[in-house]
């Protein structure tokens, strides 16, 4: 549905990667005191508060030389300013604005990852600005290197850049907070090519792997089991697994062939169909699977349907025993920032024992990665991002999340209306 548009005071474009805590707050603010109309989406939330927010800072200011109305710097710095005020959660912002230029901007905690690239451009009659350079901001540093854009760095949180008509660039820190990233870009989200505020996505996943590796020595030595080969769990896990089997000198081997044409079941939107996803997703090879001990190895387990799935097919092709290793710490606690898992009762981990867990799942061993090796396999790269958002794993969450209930009702009536209960 995006990019969303309004046309006052400005022509208005707004892509938004992430989610708002406080939308019923500012769906009331924005209906009530200011007639707006909305719909259910937070992009258009953050589209009407930066009209508001420019339409009140060029009040008075009058048009410039060529007729238009004035707009300056200071006054979309303004603007955003508003929303950095009222706006609570995750949001990375690309705006444009017609005829004037290309805003972007980052939530003051620079949760969601934004991207800023730039390139010269070759074709007759020089680029597309007067300045004969292009600029692009994206969530991953992949979309800038596929385009042909170099990266000039990531936006910083609470930074506001704006490119105007002539490829002048401004820019301004406005409310920079704690940086508290989200792991899970990192674990599950980005593509391993891509580089997050400065960690490589392909390192940070060889490093959860190698972190892994005395976690699961430890415990399979523990309980008297031993692995003849390590399976990737398609796709996001095959990094990590492959830098644990080095570390275990175990063999590696990719035996479950995924359908590409099936979606992710993780972010399918009820319990129904991720189950029949997980049906059709991946296919073993029972050859290299019968009579053998497998250690799977995923990138999380969340809700536990996938997890299941497939332990029970990897049974079902014969293994002997079946380990099952998570790249990502237990999550215990609903995400509120994008992440597609707003209700405790989803979880898998919580409220759960270790013991209930590897219960649930059918696995003979559940092992998951320690908070120390998250934090480690990030710091890695940068040190400087020492405590990323891990509210999912500790619920120590960066903003105030006094609204997540509602959100989660929200979200389980919504779902309903998708797929009623039977």
């Amino acid at each position: 549905v995006q990019p969303f548009l309004l046309n006052y005071p400005f022509g208005l474009g707004v892509v938004h990667n992430g989610n708002l805590v406080n939308t019923d707050t500012l769906t009331r603010e924005l209906r009530g005191r200011r007639r707006r109309l909305l719909t259910s989406s937070d992009t258009e939330i953050i589209l009407n508060l930066l009209a508001e927010g420019l339409a009140a800072a060029g009040e008075g200011k009058g048009e410039d030389e060529g007729g238009k109305d004035a707009l300056s710097f200071d006054q979309i710095c303004s603007a955003v300013s508003s929303i950095f005020q009222k706006a609570n959660g995750s949001y990375s912002i690309v705006a444009m604005i017609a005829d004037y230029g290309l805003i972007a901007f980052r939530d003051p905690n620079g949760i969601r990852p934004l991207s800023w690239g730039k390139r010269t451009e070759k074709r007759d009659g020089g680029g597309t600005l007067a300045s004969g350079e292009s600029h692009v901001f994206a969530s991953e540093s992949v979309v800038l290197s596929f385009l042909g854009y170099e990266k000039v760095r990531d936006v910083q949180p609470g930074e506001v850049v704006f490119i105007d008509m002539k490829g002048e660039v401004h820019t301004r820190s406005l409310l920079p907070r704690a940086h508290r990233p989200c792991m899970f870009e990192w674990i599950y989200f980005a593509s391993p090519e891509s580089e997050i505020d400065g960690v490589p996505v392909y390192g940070s996943r060889i490093q959860l792997g190698k972190n892994l590796a005395r976690l699961v020595k430890k415990d399979l030595a523990a309980r008297g089991f031993e692995a003849d080969i390590i399976v990737p769990v398609p796709e996001t896990s095959r990094i990590a697994a492959i830098a644990l089997a080095e570390e275990l000198a175990v063999p590696y081997r990719e035996v479950l062939i995924k359908n590409r044409y099936i979606k992710r079941t993780f972010i399918l939107d009820s319990q129904e169909k991720r189950q029949k996803a997980v049906n059709l997703k991946l296919s073993p090879v029972r050859s290299e699977i019968e009579g053998k001990r497998v250690l799977l190895v995923d990138d999380s387990i969340v809700r536990g349907t996938t997890s299941k799935k497939i332990i029970e097919l990897v049974r079902s092709a014969g293994a002997k025993q079946v380990f099952f290793v998570s790249t990502c710490p237990p999550i215990q606690e609903p995400c509120y920032y994008g992440i597609d898992f707003p209700s405790h009762a989803e979880l898998i981990a919580h409220g759960r024992t270790h013991a209930e867990i590897e219960r649930e799942l059918g696995a003979d061993a559940v092992i998951y990665q320690d908070v120390a090796g998250l934090k480690a396999s990030i710091a890695a790269a940068n040190p400087d991002i020492t405590d990323p958002c891990m509210a999912c794993l500790n619920a120590d969450y960066p903003t105030d999340i006094s609204a997540g209930a509602g959100f989660s009702a929200r979200r389980k009536i919504d779902r309903e209306k998708v797929s009623p209960a039977k």
